[in-house]
């Protein structure tokens, strides 16, 4: 479906021909069933088989942008290299959501992948969509790059409205509407069935709480979705390269989470970088669309797009392992005579 929904933009200079698409998601479903034969048996997952499992998945992107490079030169490599960096940098931010609803709803570790892999697929799924719905609306017309853009400073407001507020509470789960709903079609078991969604419980179907978690996991792979396909496609028009750091960017979430597991906690400062990526992409949107109808106005080059990216993720980074000023000893010396310590 998703081949045939793109197919056309080939004749517009996209890289991905019928032979390529049908290829890279043949691979891509393999890696997947990979993923679940891997993780067919609960276990706790350790740090070297996650580090492990994370570089492999982060040399396949290296190993496909230098392909990218020999067979269609530097234009659509750099592009793919600088998607890649927006997407996996949003990924990042998907798997703090992740972590926050893991722990909301205490899923032993030794299923904690299974629903990450779960998520990773909702996800790819999800970004399918409306990667096809995006090819449409720019074979529609050039406004297209407006949307896009509107939809991104939406993000970025919404993104900073979050950061500014400061909350280390994780979401309200039983708030939920898809959670609510579930729990009104169908009884929840009390307890976790390893890997199972659905149990019989006292003579009759019953969902798991793993079932649950699970749909919880969708519905933020929705609000990601929305944010995640505009933003790449503020770096390339070529539906195929949209996908592709689509696919290379979420398919290695499962084991990096359990990499940044006790990282993700200190990027404090995530959420500003990513509001700031968001935003200076859609500045990029709307002047490639002014750029189209007034050759005068300035467009912003890829290779521009990744220096900033690049810097942004690098100064938040910095920012945010830096001890904050009261943990210092000097600030615990002065909370320990009663005058406050400083506020970031």
């Amino acid at each position: 479906m998703l081949v045939s929904a793109v197919a056309p933009s080939s004749e517009a200079g996209s890289v991905g021909s019928p032979g390529l698409w049908l290829t890279s998601v043949a691979v891509l479903v393999g890696l997947l069933v990979a993923d679940f034969v891997v993780t067919r048996r609960p276990h706790e997952v350790s740090m070297r088989e996650a580090v492990g499992w994370s570089a492999g998945y982060l040399t396949l992107p290296v190993l496909f942008g230098l392909w990218l490079w020999a067979g269609f030169g530097g234009g659509p490599a750099l592009e793919f290299i600088t998607g890649f960096v927006v997407e996996k940098s949003l990924s990042v931010d998907n798997l703090f959501v992740f972590m926050l609803l893991l722990t909301a709803f205490a899923v032993p570790a030794a299923v904690q992948q299974r629903v990450l892999l779960y998520g990773i697929v909702g996800a790819l799924l999800l970004r399918g969509v409306l990667i096809a719905a995006g090819a449409a609306l720019l074979a529609a017309g050039t406004w297209a790059f407006l949307v896009f853009g509107m939809i991104l400073f939406g993000s970025a407001v919404k993104i900073l409205h979050g950061a500014a507020a400061d909350t280390d509470s994780g979401p309200d789960t039983s708030r939920m509407r898809s959670v609510r709903l579930l729990r009104k079609l169908m009884p929840v078991t009390g307890d976790y069935h390893g890997p199972r969604l659905i149990v019989r419980h006292r003579g009759r179907r019953a969902l798991t709480p793993l079932a649950i978690v699970v749909v919880a996991v969708f519905a933020t792979d929705i609000v990601f979705a929305v944010d995640s396909v505009p933003a790449v496609y503020g770096v390339t028009e070529d539906p195929y390269l949209v996908f592709a750091t689509n696919a290379f960017a979420l398919l290695g979430l499962r084991a990096l989470y359990f990499v940044l597991h006790s990282v993700l906690t200190k990027l404090r400062h995530l959420n500003h970088g990513l509001a700031i990526i968001l935003a200076f992409i859609g500045v990029k949107l709307v002047l490639h669309w002014a750029h189209g109808i007034w050759p005068g106005v300035p467009a912003v080059p890829t290779p521009v797009s990744l220096a900033v990216i690049v810097a942004v993720l690098a100064t938040v980074t910095v920012t945010s392992l830096r001890p904050r000023r009261q943990d210092t000893p000097h600030a615990a010396a002065r909370r320990g005579d009663g005058t406050p310590a400083a506020r970031d």
